[in-house]
């Protein structure tokens, strides 16, 4: 089923946020919490640090009424500009890749692709735009969708 859910990013405070987000809407994780560490190495990229690695890769928190709230570390030099509070992005995850395309080509259209839509490591087709207005959007499908 079609969702919206918010995707927040920190700089190396995204644990730290995210247990206490747990603490405030109670639950769980949905899948645990991803680490650097454990995506696999990626063409063109320097192998991480100790510490980078340990950093949260994504998070995903079922809060009120069952939106999701998501997040991850935004790492220096693996991320663009950072500025604490105002790295938010909408997260859109369509039914089908057909529709994903469309919504992705459309939110992009004279704004600037950050990652074109792919199939990603994790099994799902992602990418991520800013539109031309300056809303940052992430465009995931599930696999198999």
């Amino acid at each position: 089923m079609a969702s919206v859910s918010v995707y927040l990013n920190f700089r190396n405070q995204c644990e730290a946020a995210f247990v206490r987000y747990r603490e405030v809407f109670g639950g769980d994780f949905d899948g645990g919490m991803h680490r650097f560490k454990d995506m696999p190495p990626q063409p063109g990229c320097p192998p991480l640090n100790a510490a980078t690695g340990e950093l949260v890769m994504h998070v995903c928190l079922p809060i009120l009424g069952g939106f999701l709230l998501m997040g991850s570390d935004a790492p220096e030099g693996m991320c663009g500009p950072f500025q604490e509070g105002s790295s938010v992005n909408i997260n859109l995850q369509p039914d089908t890749r057909a529709e994903a395309d469309r919504l992705f080509a459309a939110l992009s259209e004279g704004g600037q692709v950050s990652m074109p839509m792919a199939d990603q490591f994790w099994g799902d087709y992602f990418g991520a735009c800013v539109d031309r207005f300056g809303i940052r959007w992430m465009v995931n499908c599930a696999a198999g969708a």
